[in-house]
């Protein structure tokens, strides 16, 4: 396969080996090989085992292109926790080069080329309220709030809530998503949230 054949996965955000060994009529095997050896020459950027994206576009990526592989990387999962209240504006913080999901798999963490995707495993009782927008799945804003003080309560993750805007959250749908959170995570929200 030369270079230029290349343009027949140029359409496509990311692929797998599968992707390459169907659109150049070859066995997974020698796919396998092949990716390996594309992605050590720079052209192709492993995102995890078997799956890959083409260098050139890695470097083009917008925001929404950064969703949608995060929910691919990992599924199932959906955008939350800070990345999806900074999404909201109503955190002042910006995230750069590093985007988090909740998942009902596993807790784990990609870096790919300086860019990290968090994946934060929360009970199956815990996964809810999120929703489709474009080609992503990502929490509603008071969701993500809720998620990121129920990780927060537990020790397991850094919320720093000077920087939320807390008026632009929805109170009454904030109370309605506690109700199946522990109490410890409904305290530190009625404290902060005054509700």
């Amino acid at each position: 396969m030369r270079y230029f054949d290349l343009e027949r996965l140029k359409d496509k955000l990311f692929f797998t080996v599968e992707d390459v060994a169907e659109n150049f009529n070859i066995k997974v095997a020698s796919s396998r090989i092949l990716c390996y050896r594309y992605a050590k020459k720079g052209i192709f950027i492993r995102l995890k085992k078997d799956f890959y994206i083409l260098a050139y576009k890695w470097e083009n990526l917008g925001w929404e292109d950064f969703f949608i592989l995060s929910n691919y990387l990992q599924v199932p999962s959906y955008i939350s926790f800070m990345t999806a209240l900074s999404f909201y504006e109503v955190s002042t913080q910006i995230q750069r080069n590093f985007f988090e999901n909740a998942s009902l798999k596993r807790s784990l963490s990609f870096n790919v080329k300086g860019v990290v995707f968090n994946f934060y495993k929360l009970k199956r009782d815990y996964y809810f309220d999120f929703l489709k927008k474009e080609n992503f799945f990502i929490a509603t804003k008071e969701k993500a709030f809720v998620d990121s003080v129920y990780l927060y309560s537990l020790g397991r993750y850094r919320l720093d809530f000077s920087s939320l805007d807390l008026d632009k959250l929805d109170k009454k749908r904030i109370k309605n998503i506690l109700k199946k959170f522990p109490q410890r995570t409904k305290n530190i929200v009625k404290e902060i949230c005054k509700i």
